[in-house]
């Protein structure tokens, strides 16, 4: 027989796997419908920061700011790394929040083409080529993990 032991993991090292991550699942939801997207994100502790275009799911945090992240580590089938981070979006319009901005650019910058996905989308589903980038951030409320620790073999005995 075969199991898979999953484990809680500290704060710490939710943070260590946000560092290294660029992909991520956000959610968010409006008159108790969820919506679940794909994003480019740089962590930074206590943040998350994302670049987009107006849609839908910027409507839908904007009337509702409470949201959450998933974001997964994948080595194997058995072996894998999970966080859930729930925390509340702000957007950062220039020149209110010129710095914050400037930081979202700053760390996003470092990703390969973290612009691409949202303008490409934008573009494609709009005649707008004047389409205007907007960046925001996930203040972090909470975070947890778990990691998968592969496959251990048991042994049962036969009667």
């Amino acid at each position: 027989m075969v199991a898979m032991i999953v484990d809680g993991i500290s704060e710490k090292e939710c943070r260590d796997v946000l560092a290294r991550a660029t992909i991520g699942r956000l959610g968010c939801s409006l008159d108790n419908q969820p919506y679940v997207v794909p994003v480019y994100l740089a962590y930074e502790p206590g943040h998350f920061y994302v670049f987009s275009t107006l849609g839908q799911k910027i409507e839908w945090m904007r009337a509702n700011p409470k949201v959450c992240l998933e974001i997964d580590e994948i080595t194997s089938p058995s072996e894998w790394v999970s966080i859930l981070a729930n925390g509340r979006y702000q957007e950062l319009p220039e020149p209110q929040f010129a710095d914050e901005h400037a930081r979202a650019r700053e760390l996003l910058g470092k990703r390969h083409q973290w612009w691409l996905s949202a303008l490409a989308e934008r573009r494609r589903t709009s005649d707008d080529l004047s389409v205007e980038p907007l960046f925001f951030r996930i203040d972090v409320d909470s975070m947890t993990g778990l990691r998968a620790r592969g496959e251990i073999e048991t042994h049962t005995s036969r009667k």
